[in-house]
């Protein structure tokens, strides 16, 4: 193999006979560096976006979380919280009530999530972080006044300003039973609450969702020793796989346990999908580039007709030919395959560093440039389609041309 690799060498880089194929040669390599350049490119920009996403989601979403495979509410006083709490890895085990509500302030109204949530949620470091306001996240303070903490979207929405102290919401919940007339006052539960913080986090979250104190929401909606869900947050270094094995050992077939990623599930479905569905995209614009490599090979061969006669003669057979010219179509791959992923992955590098591409200015934006993420394994995956396309679209120019030439 390396007598045919040697010869697809010299070609590569020796002077043609007619200058035109050497100039389509490098126009079949630049046509490859592009598209290899776009695709490492436009993938670590999803995958920084991915990120991006992640962490915000991962501020307010739990590191996991128990829900009722049957039915919609856990029975406190039968689920075991302490077995649990006792499980290393886990820093806080918080019960929690979601259920739809009907938020009114300022005489407007929005539809969206009310959260019941214990007060040990005002200990956690993450929360604190998303949190806007002039004493942070406050659910209940020590004269035992409860508070409500919309997310910016229904702040938004209801022209609630989380500074202003006389701000206030009304949560109407459904009441549990048949109601006997259809009309707020039978049909719904309310309550009044003051507003002293907001949190900002997630579109999706900061758009539906106002937390609560748990005891609170648990009687308006004449829940007693019940929640929806129940939540873990896991110290720094615990590692989530192994916590999450330990509790679905322990709490049985009755519950299921998910992280993050499958309690956003469809929303990492979605930012996956289009990931690849762009990858396929730029993959077909690769292999369009790659009829340049045809065109080059195609008219290298016609070049190379004494040479190939010459090897011939030399007791070269038909199988070492295919091989010559073989290796040239992917060494012009490979070789503009590493440039473009170069380039792509120094331009990567340094916008992750400096953050030169930015979003503008005037706008309020979670961050200030475009993110990108490297990863090796889109590099691979990049470099290994490279390799497919020109070592496919190789073999079959070199098959079709040797045959029609009798030599196959």
């Amino acid at each position: 193999m390396r007598l045919p690799l040697f010869i697809a060498n010299r070609y590569l880089l020796a002077k043609k006979s007619h200058n035109l194929i050497n100039i389509i040669t490098w126009i079949s390599i630049l046509g490859i560096s592009v598209g290899s350049f776009a695709l490492i490119v436009v993938l670590s920009a999803f995958n920084g976006l991915e990120k991006v996403i992640s962490s915000m989601n991962s501020r307010l979403t739990p590191d996991l979380q128990i829900s009722p495979v049957k039915g919609k509410t856990i029975d406190l006083t039968a689920f075991p919280l302490g077995q649990v709490k006792d499980i290393q890895g886990i820093e806080y085990v918080i019960p929690t009530i979601t259920e739809d509500a009907l938020f009114r302030a300022n005489d407007k109204q929005h539809i969206g999530q009310v959260k019941g949530v214990e007060l040990e949620y005002q200990q956690i470091d993450r929360i604190n972080d998303i949190v806007f306001g002039d004493d942070g996240l406050v659910l209940s303070d020590d004269d035992e006044h409860d508070f409500a903490v919309p997310g910016a979207g229904v702040a938004w929405s209801l022209g609630i300003n989380a500074y202003n102290p006389y701000a206030m919401v009304r949560v109407y919940v459904p009441k549990r039973g048949n109601a006997s007339q259809m009309s707020l006052e039978n049909s719904f539960n309310s309550d009044v609450l003051t507003i002293r913080s907001i949190f900002s986090t997630e579109q999706e979250q900061d758009e539906k969702l106002v937390l609560v104190p748990f005891d609170w929401l648990s009687e308006l909606l004449e829940y007693e020793n019940k929640a929806t869900n129940v939540e873990l947050f896991l110290a720094p270094n615990a590692d989530a796989n192994r916590v999450k094995k330990s509790v679905t050992a322990l709490i049985g077939e009755d519950f299921s346990v998910k992280n993050q990623q499958e309690q956003q599930e469809t929303l990492y479905k979605i930012m996956r999908s289009e990931k690849w569905a762009v990858y396929v995209i730029l993959t077909f614009i690769l292999i369009l580039a790659t009829f340049n490599v045809v065109g080059s090979l195609s008219m290298l061969m016609i070049d190379k007709r004494k040479d190939t006669e010459i090897l011939k003669s030399m007791g070269a057979d038909n199988r070492l030919i295919q091989r010559v010219f073989m290796n040239e179509g992917l060494l012009i791959s490979v070789a503009g395959g590493i440039i473009g992923l170069l380039l792509g992955i120094i331009l990567v590098l340094l916008q992750q560093q400096f953050g030169f591409v930015k979003f503008g200015t005037g706008g309020n934006y979670v961050v200030d440039a475009y993110p990108v993420l490297l990863k090796l394994k889109d590099v691979l995956l990049i470099f290994a389609t490279i390799l497919v396309v020109g070592c496919t679209s190789a073999f079959l120019t070199v098959r079709h041309a040797l045959r029609k030439e009798g030599k196959l």
